[in-house]
């Protein structure tokens, strides 16, 4: 099995939770709280559902695969999602790059860059939380 079809699944996952969650966000939450807030409450469902994903797209299919099979699937979903933040999102929101990064929240900005570095770990991790409990 390529690494292929696992990231785009694992990446797809997220991505559309992501999309959910940020319609909802812009939608209905900025209503009750300031921005920084209500990135920081998604962060957590995003986690979970990269969590599960993770379970259910890349590991439990590959289980004998080696540790550079996880972390491959977990850099091309990356380079997926930083791909899709650039075009779409961006595209959506009619903003340039550096308008975007200016716009960022320094805290909520710093917890979506970990994030970021979690969803791309997450492959890897899981792998290793069910190798370990498995042994």
């Amino acid at each position: 099995m390529s690494v292929i079809k696992p990231a785009v699944s694992y990446f797809f996952l997220v991505f559309l939770c992501g999309f959910v969650l940020g319609v909802v966000r812009e939608l209905w939450m900025l209503q009750w709280l300031s921005q920084r807030n209500a990135e920081l409450m998604e962060m957590p469902v995003i986690l979970l559902v990269a969590w599960l994903a993770a379970t259910y797209c890349v590991v439990r299919p590959s289980k004998k695969r080696r540790d550079s099979h996880f972390l491959l699937v977990g850099l091309l979903a990356l380079i997926l999602m930083l791909g899709f933040e650039l075009t779409v999102v961006l595209g959506l929101r009619g903003l340039t790059l550096s308008a975007y990064i200016e716009s960022r929240d320094v805290i909520s900005g710093g917890a979506y860059v970990l994030s970021l570095m979690l969803f791309m770990l997450m492959p890897w991790l899981v792998h290793k939380f069910s190798e370990r409990n498995t042994h």
